[in-house]
């Protein structure tokens, strides 16, 4: 896949998004309820992310997706120990980012901690709210820790997460996480940016 890797700064020590999530956007008009239509374009990986969340839940894409993560962004982050998948916003039987998550995991041989970090849902949709400060406010206290390595150390931790937009709920879960004693270095990998 075509990737024009980009730095992502936060409260993390690095972090990366392979690529924009849109090559281009064009308002066509509103639809019948007022809702307003655009004609998308995405990028390669744009699409593939599409198509996994959203076009029929194509988890053929995970594998792929993974692999791109793995070939250009983990060489840009040293030692990582372990992965851990950003919390999801909606509930569904299979978790994009979690797959993304274990397929990187299983890709450079390290532990996937699924259930390290979880969010609570606190009613609002962060897609509906339009700065970065409403959705800080929006965040307050809706992430929590549960400390799962039983292995001595601290442990440079990876998150994967789909789409870096403000870094609001990135920076979020990597303030959650700073607390724990275990986590040395926290790294955030993004599959696109906005």
């Amino acid at each position: 896949m075509n990737v024009n890797v980009r730095a992502i700064a936060g409260n993390w020590d690095a972090g990366f998004a392979l690529d924009k999530h849109m090559a281009h956007s064009e308002y066509i008009g509103d639809d019948e309820h007022g809702h307003a239509r655009f004609n998308n374009t995405r990028t390669e990986i744009g699409q593939a992310l599409y198509e996994l969340k959203y076009n029929g839940h194509d988890f053929s894409k995970v594998e792929p997706l993974a692999e791109e993560l793995v070939r250009h962004i983990v060489p840009l982050l040293p030692q990582i120990g372990l992965v851990i998948p950003m919390p999801a916003s909606n509930p569904r039987a299979r978790q994009p980012v979690t797959e993304i998550a274990q397929a990187v995991g299983r890709i450079i041989g390290q532990p996937v901690f699924e259930n390290m970090l979880s969010k609570t849902a606190n009613g609002q949709q962060l897609k509906d709210l339009n700065t970065k400060a409403e959705k800080q406010a929006a965040l307050q206290g809706s992430f929590s820790l549960h400390e799962s390595i039983t292995n001595d150390g601290r442990w440079n931790a990876l998150i994967i997460d789909d789409l870096y937009h403000t870094g609001a709920s990135l920076e979020a879960a990597c303030a959650t996480l700073r607390g724990y004693r275990k986590i040395d270095k926290i790294f955030v990998a993004a599959v696109t940016w906005r």
